[in-house]
């Protein structure tokens, strides 16, 4: 029997069916579990969690004071009401970049932490909680609806050792980008989402010391790495009732049109529309994101070698709606002006790929420091441009994340 009970009701013993709450307002990766350590109920109190569902037939009940509720008919009083609002779930509004940051920050670093669990727990044989993955990728989704370039852009500030982890979040929130550019429902964006957030589980089975090496793979090891695809596919079936789109996502991401992909050299259109977003999102992550044998490149000239490649990688027209949707300058792409000032974009303009919001912070022309200014290129009364793209690698700024993000140590909030 469930019965939905406070939180202050908990005792060790209990079986935990369910929180009543978002998945991002508790502190568990899975639901469903017997509660042994008292620590488990004081993260739960230490929460902004209410109350929760317990299963007195798997676990201790409370007093006989409280009345058991059935689950059916909560939800069917639930629906009645939400039918009533007539929508499910409020329609985020758009936010400029700063209001973004921090909640963008938030999901990151937690959703970090879900995806360390999700991964662990596959090791362990365990099925993958499709409904907390779900969550994770609404609020991920939420947050590109706000700003797109917000989360983004954060994701792909990650450390060596935490790449695996924020690579999944970043590539499911430009699959939701990607989706919402080619015109794609909420149905299908949902699930391009989730297979960007699971696409890369395999990996869970790849030893640390390949996956971390600093140095060039041996073809033993590369080997290893390239079953990380048909690994984490096997994964994702034995736990049942997974998007096939996540399913097939998972498999064929390094499919690439010309056949020269794999696990199974898929050619064209006998690639999946979903695999080859898949294998947009999953290269520009890669190669723009700091790796154990390498620094990531800069945004824009990472579409630019991008475009090289498309012809026999990727998909010219999901190439091009991926440069739609990331910007011909991505935020965070460093930028020489016309009038000699460098600057960082930190958001993309509503008319124009060419005309972002530039923040100049340095003058090639006195070889100094300027005050931080942020001009808007798609104002009339704004006479500047973007001359070239400049390598960070060349200036070396120390400070240029903090000067994009508005975050001063964004360290903290991975």
């Amino acid at each position: 029997m469930l019965k939905r009970i406070s939180v202050r009701q908990l005792t060790v013993g209990m079986h935990l069916k369910e929180f009543c709450g978002s998945w991002m307002e508790h502190p568990f990766w899975r639901t469903g579990f017997v509660i042994k350590n008292p620590k488990d109920i004081e993260a739960i109190l230490a929460s902004s969690i209410q109350e929760v569902w317990i299963d007195t037939d798997k676990g201790l009940d409370v007093e006989a004071s409280v009345k058991a509720v059935p689950k059916v008919e909560v939800e069917a009083e639930v629906d009645k009401t939400l039918s009533q609002v007539g929508q499910y779930r409020p329609v985020p509004q758009p936010v400029s970049r700063e209001a973004e940051m921090e909640r963008a920050a938030r999901i990151c670093r937690e959703g970090k932490q879900a995806v360390v669990s999700m991964f662990a727990e596959v090791r362990l044989g365990n099925a993958v909680d499709s409904a907390a993955a779900k969550e994770l990728v609404q609020d991920i989704s939420d947050s590109v609806t706000r700003n797109p370039g917000a989360l983004i852009s954060l994701a792909r500030l990650k450390t060596a050792d935490d790449y695996t982890y924020m690579h999944s979040l970043a590539v499911c929130a430009m699959m939701v980008a990607l989706s919402k550019q080619l015109g794609l429902d909420e149905a299908r964006t949902r699930s391009a989402g989730l297979a960007g957030l699971l696409h890369d589980l395999g990996k869970a089975f790849v030893p640390i010391k390949i996956l971390n090496k600093p140095g060039t793979l041996t073809p033993q090891e590369f080997g290893v790495m390239k079953g990380h695809p048909v690994e984490g596919h096997r994964a994702l079936q034995r736990s049942g009732n997974v998007d096939p789109v996540a399913l097939d996502v998972c498999l064929h991401h390094h499919e690439k049109v010309d056949g020269s992909g794999y696990p199974k050299g898929l050619k064209g259109d006998d690639i999946s529309l979903f695999a080859k977003m898949g294998a947009v999102c999953d290269v520009y992550d890669a190669i723009t994101s700091n790796r154990p044998y390498k620094t990531g490149w800069d945004p824009a000239e990472s579409l630019r070698k991008m475009a090289e490649w498309s012809k026999g990688h990727f998909d010219p027209a999901v190439f091009q709606a991926f440069v739609k949707s990331m910007g011909i300058y991505p935020v965070g792409s460093l930028v020489m002006m016309a009038s000699g000032r460098i600057g960082v974009v930190t958001e993309q303009g509503t008319k124009s790929l060419t005309t972002p919001k530039v923040k100049l912070f340095f003058s090639t022309k006195s070889n100094l420091r300027i005050p931080p200014v942020v001009i808007d290129l798609s104002r009339p009364d704004v006479s500047d441009r973007i001359a070239s793209r400049e390598d960070p690698a060349k200036w070396r700024f120390p400070d240029i994340n903090a000067l994009w993000s508005g975050i001063d140590d964004i360290r903290d909030h991975h």
